[in-house]
């Protein structure tokens, strides 16, 4: 087709892109001109599901995307505005902006779906953050449940009881994130017996390792923790000045009775090598 012909059809549907209603406008949503669709936006029949349904196409042109985070009116509606935010070719500066806008589960979903930029979930988790002082226990045990690592990790530090058996269950729970929590000056005191009876993290070994090392642990806990600390570890805590002095003693008798075992077990090793020189003799 010759191109001058070309683009006068084009020019053609661009005019009826202005003035579609009904199955006509339906249709041109999905078309392929970027200036077919950017004229569809000065459409009047164009209401909300149309826009959100022009946002669904993940190859839509940036500059489509551009237009529609302009138009002030079309962002009073919060699905076209999370449509543009969640978009994965929306400029970077216009989804920044929208993230302050998104409600609390959306900014979930930013901060842990695949294929969305790091900026942007780290962004979304600074807003959550930045939220969860003012959250009704509700939806902090809402985010308890899904919330990404970094809002878990501040949830554990909060230390609302009946957020923390619920958090430490979070799927996106890491251990960094327990870590901090055990490393803080001030933790609530319902933390530590909430991660000492968890299946998961009570078994985990730098977790035990902080555990022996925050002064709010139970002793008989850390008494039990022990024998499965390495040498190493064992006569790193028992420094002066990193526990209390009761728990140092523990912590240098159990060095000693490595150190007593390890003797005696590298004596009866020898003992048969000893016992047959005799014999050759």
């Amino acid at each position: 087709m010759p191109r001058d012909i070309e683009m006068s059809e084009e020019a053609s549907v661009r005019e009826r892109a202005l003035v579609a209603t009904g199955e006509e406008l339906a249709v041109l949503l999905h078309h392929a001109s970027t200036e077919v669709v950017l004229a569809l936006l000065d459409n009047p029949a164009l209401d909300e599901t149309h826009v959100c349904l022009i946002l669904e196409r993940k190859s839509l042109a940036t500059e489509v995307l551009e237009e529609v985070a302009r138009r002030k009116p079309l962002l009073k509606s919060y699905r076209i505005k999370k449509s543009l935010a969640f978009h994965p070719r929306t400029p970077r500066l216009v989804s920044l902006r929208l993230l302050r806008d998104l409600y609390l589960m959306d900014l979930v979903q930013v901060a842990i779906l695949p294929g969305v930029s790091a900026e942007l979930k780290r962004n979304a988790e600074d807003q959550l953050l930045a939220r969860l002082p003012q959250l009704p226990l509700g939806q902090k045990i809402t985010l308890a449940r899904r919330g990404p690592a970094r809002v878990a990790g501040a949830l554990l530090a909060e230390g609302h009881a009946q957020v923390v058996p619920i958090v430490l269950d979070n799927a996106y729970m890491t251990e960094a994130q327990i870590l901090r929590a055990l490393a803080r000056e001030k933790l609530p005191i319902s933390v530590i017996p909430a991660i000492v009876q968890h299946r998961k993290w009570s078994i985990t070994y730098n977790i035990r390792l902080a555990l022996v090392r925050n002064p709010l642990s139970p002793l008989a806990t850390i008494l039990s923790y022990l024998p499965e600390l390495t040498v190493s570890d064992l006569r790193e805590l028992a420094a002066p000045g990193i526990v209390p002095e009761n728990l140092r003693k523990y912590l240098q008798a159990e060095v000693q009775r490595r150190l007593r075992a390890s003797e005696k077990k590298a004596g009866k090793d020898a003992a048969p090598e000893d016992s047959s020189a005799s014999k050759q003799d």
